[in-house]
């Protein structure tokens, strides 16, 4: 299930709620255009400031909408290794087909409190797990040599590897061969990641180019190069304009641009700035999508 374009969905809001109208709509557009698979609760869905009863209600109504059509994989990562455990069984009992973890945040636990973290979700939940590495956030780093030991647990399957860093990709494939799945976690490095031997991307901008994000993977995976290269040089400016201000900012207000959803975020994020908004606007426009 960890292959071609992920998309991390982002969390609607109307009036300070969840917009289930919107994210049932967006789910829908997805999977008409392509979308391989879907994470409900990661950082584009604003999942830190999601309360328990809506982070356990999104990965119900995902699961639910979605009813086995494309994979479900859920965002449960926590700082608190018994709190991921604890979301992880709401997944796992909710019909999700597998689980995100991004790794412990704050904490900044050693390398070895990484592999005993993970171990121990992997232990206590029989479900397909996907570690989540994204330094730039959490502020530890997963090590190539700790994702090792990792991929000899049976139910580790792949790493969102989101450092930017192709050499520790490339470290991860040649320590663990096909032991684990390595997909990108950043959109501009979707295509050198593929061509290390990934398999696709949990990624930001298919929030906005469906289409695009699984043709590019799927070009890839078919051999047909110089088409996925093409669209990865169009994509670009779309993938910077992603990161402009605060993920999931840019996405949400573009997704509100086009008409999908209400540009309502949760404190501390906020709107973005106007200059900002109109660089987006401009290369929406450009990409014709809007």
């Amino acid at each position: 299930m960890f292959k071609g374009s992920i998309v991390a969905i982002v969390t609607p809001f109307k009036k300070g709620k969840v917009d289930e109208k919107a994210l049932g709509d967006l789910i829908e557009w997805h999977i008409a255009q392509g979308t391989n698979a879907i994470v409900p609760c990661g950082t584009t869905g604003e999942s830190a400031t999601l309360g328990y009863k809506e982070h356990y209600r999104v990965i119900d109504f995902t699961v639910k909408t979605v009813n086995k059509r494309v994979p479900v994989i859920a965002g449960t990562g926590a700082n608190s290794t018994d709190e991921t455990v604890e979301i992880t069984l709401y997944a796992k009992k909710s019909g999700a087909d597998a689980a995100l973890l991004v790794s412990p945040y704050y904490n900044k636990p050693t390398q070895e409190g990484l592999y005993r973290h993970y171990k121990t979700v992997a232990e206590k939940v029989d479900i397909p797990i996907a570690l989540y590495n994204v330094p730039g956030r959490t502020a530890v780093n997963i090590l190539p040599t700790t994702v090792a030991r990792l991929a000899e647990i049976k139910n580790i399957v792949a790493i969102k590897e989101a450092t930017g860093d192709m050499k520790q990709v490339s470290e991860v494939i040649r320590l663990c061969g096909d032991k684990i799945t390595i997909i990108s976690g950043d959109d501009f490095t979707t295509l050198p990641l593929l061509a290390l031997g990934g398999k696709g991307v949990i990624s930001v901008s298919a929030n906005v180019a469906p289409r695009a994000v699984s043709q590019m993977c799927s070009f890839w995976m078919k051999g047909q190069h110089d088409k996925a290269r093409a669209i990865h040089y169009k994509l670009e400016p779309l993938n910077a304009s992603m990161f402009i201000e605060t993920n999931p900012i840019p996405v949400k207000t573009a997704l509100a641009l086009m008409g999908k959803i209400q540009e309502e975020f949760r404190l501390p994020l906020c709107e973005m700035a106007p200059a900002n908004k109109e660089k987006l606007r401009k290369v929406l426009a450009d990409l014709k999508l809007i």
